[in-house]
């Protein structure tokens, strides 16, 4: 299948989400005359820094670095229907003297929840529907050595120096799509578990082999249970903690540990404009790697809200 026709049916998987939202308030008769409004919310971030020396005796490199980030949230409540849509997009370089430019943070996140409120059980245990969609802007590299080292002669980039591209936009990318119900104790947390399905992609062929493709394969396909958790916290009225746990178990590999994906944001608001935030992620999927896989990012920068 074309990368540009799994693109389209995630774009399409996304809006049914929303739309079924919709039909649905529009549907039921108990539903209040008055639409619901949207709460949705926008953030953008800017953060830069950057070091020069000159004469200085204890030595240093001259560099320059800087991120973009976007947050966005967007949530309806009916009486009968709730839909939450959520997108993170990130993006940063570092320019240091010596070297080329390189990537710091690249991130694409789209998430698209459809809960039904029932009555009796199913008000306490919500029908879900749930999206999950992670990818990637721009190119990234490799640059302590070559990856495709054992894949000579049948792949082009096995005799290449470091830095050796590894990956770029939709190679690869994880989507999840999963049927449940959600449980929430209390208003900051919640828990959803259901069957679900999970596509890599890996648009590149050449990079499939690092990702657990054979190179004429597109995409691997698998069907399973996701188990996810989600934590949304104001430790004080300028601190707010975000935690989302996902865990996805393949039927045909129940005797390996789950996929999982564990992130972390803590974001520290100094005023109406300047902020910290610590990232903190966890990811695990013994088709690309039996080692967890850890990122940490801090940035203090600029916060503004577009909406």
């Amino acid at each position: 299948m074309p990368p540009r026709t799994f693109v389209l049916a995630l774009l399409g998987f996304f809006l049914a989400v929303a739309g079924n939202g919709v039909l649905a308030q529009q549907e039921d008769p108990s539903a209040s005359e008055a639409d619901p409004e949207w709460e949705s919310e926008l953030i953008g971030k800017i953060s830069v820094s950057q070091a020069a020396y000159r004469n200085w005796q204890e030595g240093g490199l001259n560099s320059l670095s800087f991120a973009t980030l976007l947050d966005g949230l967007a949530k309806r409540q009916g009486d009968r229907w709730e839909q939450t849509h959520a997108a993170r997009l990130a993006l940063g370089y570092i320019d240091q003297e010596g070297q080329e430019l390189r990537k710091t943070e690249d991130q694409i996140r789209l998430q698209a929840n459809l809960q039904y409120l029932g009555d009796g059980f199913f008000r306490q245990f919500r029908p879900t529907l749930a999206g999950d969609l992670r990818t990637q802007f721009a190119a990234g590299f490799d640059y302590t050595g070559n990856p495709y080292d054992d894949q000579a002669p049948s792949n082009p980039r096995a005799d290449n120096d470091p830095p050796v591209q590894t990956s770029a936009f939709f190679a690869p990318a994880t989507i999840t799509e999963s049927l449940g119900l959600t449980y929430e104790p209390y208003e900051d947390l919640s828990f959803r578990f259901g069957v679900a399905s999970k596509q890599t992609i890996v648009t590149e062929p050449d990079f499939r082999v690092l990702y657990g493709l054979d190179p004429d394969n597109l995409a691997r396909i698998e069907a399973g249970g996701e188990f996810a958790a989600m934590l949304d916290q104001r430790l004080s009225e300028n601190i707010r903690y975000q935690s989302q746990l996902n865990l996805f178990f393949a039927v045909n590999q129940l005797e390996n540990p789950p996929d999982m994906i564990w992130d972390n944001a803590i974001n520290m608001q100094v005023n109406d404009w300047l902020s910290t935030d610590l990232q903190f992620v966890a990811l695990f999927d013994e088709d690309t790697s039996s080692a967890l896989q850890l990122k940490e990012v801090i940035s203090v920068g600029v916060s503004f809200t577009l909406l």
